[in-house]
């Protein structure tokens, strides 16, 4: 069964879990039909995709995903004024991938019953939650808790938002509701570590002012979603819990593409958990900006890899995402040795641009060979794999800084990137040649 094309809009590098959109058919087709028809009835008929809907949808994507990423530059500043060190800053991270996690089984498919404008709601309220914690700031519980929230925020959007920017996009601007879904999601999360930074370095209150910015313009994102047009008519027999699985007929698929997800995800974790560390102490560059800059490039170069790209072959894109990512991690390893902040810089951008491709590519290969109405569940168990190995080396990394130093741990873990990105490319003649 060939996949539909708006799928290939919806898959970008922490995007969205496709939507069960399509009934089965043949035997049970009925009987399923009836009961989505029954499950959809009780919403109105929802009004006609507008640009402005679109440009809203759009806003609250980018300034949710820009709030997951703000204390990434500041953790230098945060293990001053509480006197914690790398192992702490690993938690604070490693905690938010928890969160992800938990929202992704818990909030998963809720949208498709409760609505998408509801779910999307209570990402922003969860995202100001998280903003007001970090404002007061005055204890290590409250930094802790609001990285909690931060991840409950991403969950509900990584499997919602993508979507509903979609079915925001008018009649004939659905590739470019796709791309700008990637740049929201991507750019996003690179916007949010580069405001921060920049704010920390030129503004006042440097722990204050970047989390007061953005709680602004998140009561904003909650106006602005009066104007995002909701598709679901869903009721309460669509409510339930997203539970992962793998089909049978995605396993060796699935197989196929886990080294992308655990690679990509642990590159983005080794440089937004690690990178403000790593370059005060081994770099000594203190400045704010400039490592928010770092990790903002990572991340602009996987959203631009994805939108310029996608066209490609899968087997090509796979091939050359994970090719760029084992070099990227040499480029790591010279820049630690050398003390290089430009080669550090480059290593950066080959990293974002592969990670983006491999795992574009292998959520594109799964939902490709899954039915529809097992997608949302082949691909939350992919964001849960990815998310798991995205904390990886933040923990680890962080506790073996304590033994062998945190150039040396950074080494060990590019390394072992290094050798699971070649099993990646073993398992690449798997992925289509067209």
């Amino acid at each position: 069964m060939a996949p539909d094309r708006s799928l290939d809009d919806l898959v970008n590098g922490c995007g969205e879990p496709p939507r069960r959109e399509t009934i089965a058919d043949g035997e049970g087709g009925a009987a399923v039909a009836d009961e989505t028809a029954a499950a959809h009835r009780p919403r109105p008929e929802p009004r006609v995709a507008t640009g402005w809907g679109l440009a809203a949808s759009v806003y609250v994507f980018t300034v949710v995903m820009m709030g997951t990423t703000l204390p990434t530059p500041l953790y230098p500043l945060y293990e001053q004024r509480f006197d914690f060190g790398t192992a702490f800053t690993t938690q604070l991270f490693a905690i938010y991938a928890v969160g992800v996690i938990g929202a992704l089984v818990v909030f998963g498919r809720l949208s498709e019953g409760l609505g998408r404008r509801p779910m999307l709601r209570l990402g922003v309220i969860f995202s100001i939650a998280s903003a007001t914690l970090f404002l007061i700031g005055s204890h290590t519980g409250l930094l802790l808790t609001g990285r909690v929230l931060s991840g409950l925020a991403a969950g509900i959007f990584t499997s919602t938002a993508t979507v509903t920017v979609l079915e925001n996009a008018p009649a004939g601007r659905e590739r470019l509701a796709g791309s700008l879904a990637t740049a929201a999601n991507m750019g996003g999360l690179g916007l949010g570590i580069l405001s921060s930074g920049l704010l920390a370095r030129f503004a006042p209150s440097p722990l204050l002012t970047p989390f007061l910015v953005n709680a602004i313009m998140l009561v904003i994102a909650g106006m602005a979603l009066l104007l995002v047009r909701d598709r679901t008519r869903g009721g309460a027999t669509a409510v339930r819990l997203q539970l992962p699985g793998i089909p049978a007929s995605a396993k060796r698929m699935f197989l196929a593409a886990s080294p992308g997800a655990i690679t990509g995800f642990a590159v983005c974790g080794l440089y937004s958990a690690i990178a403000p560390s790593f370059i005060g102490q081994t770099l000594h560059v203190t400045s704010t900006a400039a490592t928010g800059t770092v990790v903002f490039l990572l991340f602009g170069a996987s959203a631009t890899a994805q939108v310029l790209l996608r066209g490609i072959s899968d087997r090509r894109l796979i091939v050359g995402g994970t090719v760029t990512m084992i070099v990227s991690m040499g480029a790591l390893v010279f820049a630690l040795m050398a003390g290089s902040l430009p080669v550090l810089i480059a290593s950066a951008v080959l990293a974002g641009a592969g990670q983006g491709l491999v795992f574009m590519t292998g959520m594109r290969a799964i939902t490709a060979v899954t039915a529809p109405e097992r997608r949302t569940e082949a691909t939350t168990s992919y964001f849960i794999l990815a998310y798991v190995f995205k904390s990886v080396p933040a923990i680890g990394a962080g506790f073996l800084a304590a033994t062998v130093g945190l150039a040396n741990a950074t080494v060990i873990f590019a390394v072992a990137v290094a050798v699971v990105c070649v099993l990646g490319l073993v398992a690449a003649r798997r992925f289509s040649v067209r």
